[in-house]
This record gives C-alpha cells, structure tokens and sequence, in this order.
C-alpha cells in the first residue's frame, strides 16, 4: 500500500519548518531527571538533565539498524565528552565543559516535553550557567524537535538561544559549543570515515576547515551506521570551523579560531541563536544522500 504523505508545520522560535508527516510514531517520557523518547516503540534517546552532570546531553543516540549508539559517553579518551551535547570552556575564568562540578556548571531548570504522540516529539529546556562564588555569565533556551522521516534516518533538530547576563570573554578553546562524540567502532581510528561537505575525509584533512556538515560513519557487523551534524545558514559565524578527531569527535566551533586574537567577547544582553540538524543514519553520507539532506534542511523541508 502506497503511504498518503501529509505535512504539518512546526514553529521553532519564529521560524516556520514544513515537514512530511512520518508514519513513525515517536512517544516521549518524562521519568526523574531523563526524558526518554521512543519510535514505534523502540528505544532511541534519552535527554539526561541530572544535578550531578555537567551539563544536559542526549545518551544513547541509538542507530536505525543495529540499535546501538553512535554517539559514546564516558570514553576512556578523554571521559569528559559525554555523547551529544553544548557547553565551553574558559567562559569569564569558569568551565562549563570538563570534569569537576566547582569549576562550572550548567543547570538545566525547565526540561519538559513540549510534544509527544505522533510523528514529533519536542522537548525544551531553560538552562543556567553557574558556578560557585560567580555571578552567572550566560543562560541558555533550548528546542530540540525529533522526527523519523523515513526507516532509515532520524532527526534532531536543535535551537540553542544564549543570552549573556554581562561581559563575557572566552579564551581560545577547542571546548566549545554543539558537539559530538561518536562511538569508538566508528571511528576513523578504527575504519570508520570522517568527511565534510567539500569532500575533505579525517582529522588531517578537516581539522580547523569552515564547511556547512560533517558526516561519521562506519560498519557495524554487515550494516553501516552513522551522524552528521548540520550547522544552519543563519548561525553566527557560519560556517563555523571545525574541530575534529580521528578517535571520534566533532564540533563545528569558533572559539578555538577567535577572530580578534586570543578571545571572544560578547557584550552584556547579547543573543546568540545557534541551529544544527543532527541526522542519525544508515548507510554512508552518499548512501545516506547528506549533501542532499542538507539542502532540505536549509530549505526548511525533511
């Protein structure tokens, strides 16, 4: 039987996205500090909001074929990047990034389940960068909207608005902003592949390279999986460049590149409105047609 395609309009923050409607149903549940979401009733994410962690992240990210994550938490390398996440380091003299709860965290106050039931699950948050004995530099909003559009892909869209409540200087980092760690088996250390939209393939190649997407990908038993992260056209600083690694890491960042020397500054009361698509996937990028996703994705269609 041939599916009856339908559209349905979601607003995220003013701006209008059209989307064909998914035969999938996607559900969401509130349970503690975890909001877990499901497809047809199979386990995808949980987005994980708990006092005693850095800051809120998606674990597991969990692909279309094999149901494993693609995303890692806690890797022996460098424990502190923990799956799908935002936050930055040398933020005014504190750490909202690594290890150690006194140097900086952020607090999430408002995660709720805006929409579940059907073919969207919305979830948002209000989030509070503090640490002890320091005035809070920034507070953030959050929107990530979820679809399944098809078997063999899943979207998180996400729009992350700072808002800095003073004077805020960042120091070069490479700990900064939308990122992800992706699972060790798919790793380019491993045999899996790291590329951008220029082709461009591995850390040596991508590293500190402005491009729109990158996508990582690898086998997985006789399947391919894998997660682009998309940065939308209307972000500061687009395209951002990225910082990437081989062991599985990347983030389209440019406080590791300041364009006025060694710092960022942003003035007290400026808004920073960050978008990326991540796409969860099978298949590699062509396979998974990323270039061709990213078109839709600027267009505002799936």
């Amino acid at each position: 039987m041939q599916r009856l395609i339908r559209y349905i309009l979601i607003v995220m923050m003013g701006s209008t996205v059209l989307l064909p409607a998914s035969a999938a149903k996607l559900t969401a549940e509130l349970t503690g500090s975890k909001i877990h979401v499901s497809i047809d009733g199979k386990f995808f994410t949980s987005y994980i909001f708990s006092e005693d962690e850095k800051y809120p992240f998606f674990y597991p990210v969990n692909g279309p074929v094999t149901g494993g994550s693609v995303t890692s938490m806690r890797n022996a390398v460098y424990p502190h990047h923990t799956s799908l996440f935002f936050g930055c380091d040398m933020v005014n003299g504190g750490n909202y990034w690594q290890e150690g709860l006194e140097r900086g965290r952020i607090i999430s106050v408002n995660a709720r389940i805006e929409k579940e039931g059907g073919d969207t699950v919305v979830i948002t948050d209000e989030c509070i960068w503090s640490r002890p004995g320091a005035v809070s530099p920034v507070k953030d909003t959050r929107r990530y909207i979820i679809t399944a559009p098809a078997a063999d892909r899943i979207l998180i869209d996400v729009e992350i608005t700072m808002l800095t409540l003073m004077d805020v200087h960042i120091r070069k980092t490479n700990h900064s902003l939308f990122s992800a760690r992706l699972a060790a088996d798919i790793s380019v250390a491993n045999g899996g592949t790291m590329i951008n939209a220029e082709g461009e393939k591995s850390e040596k190649d991508t590293f500190g390279k402005r491009s729109p997407w990158i996508d990582f990908c690898g086998k997985r038993g006789n399947a391919t999986e894998g997660l682009a992260i998309m940065q939308h056209p209307s972000n500061p600083w687009y395209p951002a460049p990225w910082f990437t690694r081989d062991y599985g890491f990347i983030s389209p960042t440019p406080m590791y590149w300041p364009e006025n020397g060694e710092e960022t500054f942003l003035k007290d009361g400026t808004k920073l409105v960050l978008k990326y698509r991540v796409i969860v996937h099978s298949g590699d990028h062509i396979q998974a047609d990323i270039a061709g996703e990213f078109k839709k994705y600027i267009s505002g269609t799936l």
